[in-house]
This record gives C-alpha cells, structure tokens and sequence, in this order.
C-alpha cells in the first residue's frame, strides 16, 4: 500500500488554506467558485505554481499503481482541488469529511465566465487543433498562445522540453495543459523543475473543450446527481469504458482499505469519534 502520500507538501505557498488529507492526499477546502477566486486573485508575473484536481482515476494511479512520478508531480502542486463525485460522496459518507467540491471543468469555467480579462495572457499546452480561436471567439481573449504537442510527447524527452521552452517564450497569467492526466501533470512539474516560467498552471483535462462548447457537457442535472460518468460513457462507450471501469472503478476498494486502516492513508479514524 501507498502510505506515505499524507508526506505531500508543495513549494509555493497557499496563505491561509486549510487543507484536509483525504485517502493520503492534502486537498485544499475550496469549492468551486472560492477554488476560481483564488487563482484569479495571484498576481500576474509571480512564479509558476500549478493546480491539479485529483479525481478517481488520479488516486487509481497514485495508490493502486504507485506511479511515484506522478506523486511529486501531486505532491508539489500550488493547489489540489477534489474532483469527481464518487470520490466526494465516498469521503463523506466513509469518513465524515466535509470536503468541497471543485472539479477541474467548473472551475475553468467560473474562471473564464467571471475572472478572467480580455487581456490577461493565456497559454494553451494540448487542447487539440481550434481550441485558441474557439477561446478567443467565445470569451473575447486577445492574447492566446497555443502549442500541440505529438502524441505520446510526455515519452519524448525533446518534446518535453519543446512544451516548456514555449512556456517560458509566452509568459502567461494562466498556462492550460490540457494533454490529460498524467502528462499534464508529468508536465507542470517539468515547468517547476526548470525555472523561470510564470502564471498558474491548471491540469484540467477537457475543460476547455467543455468551456468552448467543442464538447458536449452532460445536462446540469445530470451533474447535480454525480451522473456525469454514465453520461460521457453513454457518449463515447469505447472511449470512456477504460476510464470508468479500468482507471476509476478501483477507487470503492481504496476507500474501503481507508476506512479499515486510516493511519495508512495519513488519515484519523472516524470510528474514534463516535461516543
């Protein structure tokens, strides 16, 4: 078992965020829109620190995988926002824990529907071909920069350093790598570790495809009611049934393994506070 992520900490500092270790990851209280608040109010210029949002298929891959690349790349995130909807009814009913929730595309979207300016500087790692006029067109954004990498670039080691040499030549107030997880996250550590880039980094997955209507989001009720996996499987069954059964089915076993033996996940017991 995985039990040393309760370790985490990150080199750029939070202020005054409580933070609560859930299944051995520190996750920021902030929900959605107090999650976008916080972003949009670092100042433009300061050094690069990035926000991930650790969902089912993250913590697979953190515990069931050990994938210890991918922990430093957790580890030393600005910001580590809870993501998906099993795994926040599964902290609260599990273990009493009132965690917010702030998945990756709702808080992209606050953040470009009511923070972000015209003239703020963007830059877009991944997204697929259109998605910067898609931006520009739908948000009124004038100064996007966008670079696609090949695929399977997280493998190349030139194609890596291609990625953050365009970071560092677009400084930005927001950089988007959106090339999935993990290579979004392998990603913005690779940017921390060489130095020099600015703005806020955010591994959201598909959300600027689900901003830019390029993708169907399920229905608002649909997501109200935690159903937005069935809904994207119902869409796309070959492309989703791995991430649904294979990468996110595993996390009832984890939290289950959690609620047995807490202290192996960094976590206190919930059964000691029953009188």
């Amino acid at each position: 078992m995985f039990t040393d992520m309760a370790d985490m900490h990150s080199d750029a500092p939070k202020g005054e965020i409580e933070e609560v270790v859930y299944l051995g990851v520190p996750i920021a209280r902030l929900g959605t829109h107090a999650a976008a608040a916080h972003i949009a109010a670092r100042r433009p210029g300061l050094p690069f620190a990035y926000v991930v949002t650790p969902n089912a298929a993250h913590f697979t891959r953190l515990i069931r995988l050990r994938d210890r690349r991918f922990r430093d790349a957790v580890s030393h995130a600005w910001l580590r926002l809870l993501d998906g909807h099993v795994p926040h009814m599964l902290a609260r009913r599990l273990f009493g824990l009132d965690l917010p929730l702030a998945p990756g595309s709702d808080v992209t979207a606050v953040l470009l529907g009511e923070h972000m300016k015209p003239d703020d500087a963007v830059t877009v790692i991944g997204g697929g071909n259109g998605v910067r006029e898609a931006l520009m067109a739908r948000f009124g954004l004038t100064r996007v920069a966008q670079h696609e990498p090949p695929m399977g670039f997280i493998e190349q080691p030139a194609a890596v350093e291609a990625c953050v040499d365009f970071v560092l030549a677009h400084p930005a107030r927001y950089v988007f790598l959106v090339t999935g997880a993990p290579q979004s996250e392998y990603l913005a550590l690779r940017i921390l570790e060489r130095g020099g880039a600015v703005g806020t980094g955010l591994c959201v997955g598909s959300a600027l495809n689900f901003a830019t209507g390029r993708t169907p989001r399920a229905p608002q009720w649909v997501r109200n009611a935690g159903l937005e996996w069935a809904y994207r499987l119902m869409r796309n069954p070959l492309g989703h049934a791995r991430r649904v059964f294979v990468d996110s089915l595993p996390i009832f076993r984890i939290a289950i393994e959690a609620r047995l033996k807490p202290a192996a996940f960094g976590m206190a017991d919930p059964r000691k506070d029953r009188p």
